[in-house]
């Protein structure tokens, strides 16, 4: 709604009795100002209206709103704890306060160990607005306070950092439970077992907790996972669950006793939650496709490094044994060609003696054609001188030269040219040094 004013240029003072709503004409033309048009806008516009609506005075209205704005922050609290209240859990007898859940009983069973100190104190006072013992008692409701004490009682143990951390360590219901065979084959493997790996994190006392990761999750991740896991250190106590030891100073051994009961009670169940998780891991690992995938790899890659390593081995055994095999062959090659050179050599000297002997036949025969050099028949000390001569030219003398001189020999018949070949040959033997000039009488005579 617009509201006209008029704004003077300048203000003027109104005479006595005068009023702006009858003259605000005869205003407007005494001090010439000018009319505006605004706009009612703003929370105090808004009271203002609020007032004149409801025909509140100031003080009802301001009571109004404090109650209004209150409702609302009820609920408000409400929208965020807004668990419906088990009736059984309503007649709870306050005494066994240690078999109730706290969390419950405070609304935050949603929240459980995740649930902040604040969001705490809020459902604490949310409950205590609802159920205190005046409140019911006011409705007629006497002698009601049971639950009144479980609220104090969960409020109690929730807002002691130690007390909380106790019953947390027995929350069975913060526990996420793992997934059975039927809910594997339609379920996606790793966001199951990894909801309850996430649960059983909440114990460790050593941060960060790897988690189970997915089917991309590389080798190195997956073997983290498990290492951390299989030697997994749980700060996870059971002294919640303890026996009440007696306050009574005069009973003191059924006090100690109580105290090894609770010990050894605390100890057993260490051990089969220690069991119970590695029994976790084991299901786990024994159908994890990437350990699988893994060790095929591993196998794959050991085989291969193994194939290889043979396919050496059998190159190298391929090798010496065509190594041995063309050493022995060329010794083998070797033998029979030594052997073929010992024959040759064996022939080679055999005809050389040969050669020699044939060529010593020439020389005895050609003194013979020459009929040792005698006129008519030669006498037996002749012949024998001759010969004599012969052998001893032929001592001296190598193969070669033997041959040398049965060529210069071989077919000469004549005696005079035969002992000119002798006369000759002895000469060069003699210039030699060889033979002594006096060592040849037959042949150089």
């Amino acid at each position: 709604m617009a509201t006209t004013i008029v704004v003077p240029t300048p203000l003027l003072a109104l005479p006595e009795g005068w009023t702006a709503e009858k003259d605000i004409k005869t205003i407007s033309k005494l001090s010439g100002a000018t009319q505006r048009t605004l706009e009612p806008v703003g929370p105090y516009f808004l009271a203002h209206a609020r007032r004149a609506r409801h025909k509140r005075t100031f003080s009802e209205d301001d009571r109004i709103q404090a109650q209004e704005r209150a409702k609302k922050v009820e609920n408000d609290e409400e929208s965020e704890i807004s668990e419906p209240e088990d009736p059984m859990m309503l007649a709870r007898d306050a005494k066994d306060w240690k078999q109730q859940d706290h969390y419950k009983v405070l609304g935050l069973s949603k929240y459980r160990w995740k649930a902040t100190e604040e969001q705490i104190k809020r459902a604490h006072r949310k409950k205590v607005l609802k159920h205190h013992p005046d409140k019911k008692a006011a409705a007629g409701r006497t002698d009601d306070d049971n639950f009144f004490k479980c609220i104090q009682k969960a409020t109690e143990v929730l807002l002691d950092p130690i007390k909380r951390r106790q019953f947390d360590s027995v929350d069975e219901e913060a526990d996420v439970e793992p997934p059975t065979k039927k809910q594997l084959q339609k379920g996606n493997f790793y966001k199951l077992w990894g909801n309850v790996f996430k649960s059983e994190a909440r114990f460790s006392k050593n941060h960060p907790v790897p988690m189970l990761g997915d089917d991309k999750s590389t080798r190195e991740e997956v073997e983290n996972f498990y290492n951390f896991w299989y030697s997994f250190d749980s700060w996870r106590s059971f002294e919640y669950l303890d026996e009440d030891v007696p306050d009574d100073n005069e009973n003191r051994d059924q006090k100690r006793h109580t105290e090894r009961k609770n010990a050894n009670a605390r100890k057993k169940k260490k051990a089969e939650d220690n069991a119970r998780l590695r029994k976790l891991l084991d299901d786990c690992s024994a159908g994890d496709e990437r350990i699988k995938r893994f060790r095929q790899e591993a196998n794959a890659a050991k085989n291969k490094k193994r194939l290889e390593r043979e396919a050496a081995e059998k190159k190298a055994a391929e090798d010496a044994k065509a190594a041995k095999e063309a050493a022995e062959k060329a010794a083998k090659d070797a033998e029979e060609k030594a052997k073929v050179d010992r024959e040759a050599n064996k022939k080679a000297k055999e005809a050389a003696k040969n050669a020699v002997k044939k060529n010593k036949r020439v020389l005895r025969g050609s003194v013979k054609d020459a009929n040792y050099f005698a006129e008519g028949d030669a006498s037996p000390a002749t012949i024998d001188a001759v010969l004599g001569d012969v052998e001893l030219i032929q001592g001296k003398i190598e193969a070669e030269e033997i041959a040398d001189l049965a060529a210069k020999l071989n077919g000469l018949k004549v005696a005079d040219e035969i002992k000119s070949v002798w006369k000759a040959e002895v000469e060069r033997l003699v210039g030699a040094g060889k033979i002594k000039e006096g060592d040849i009488k037959a042949l150089n005579a």
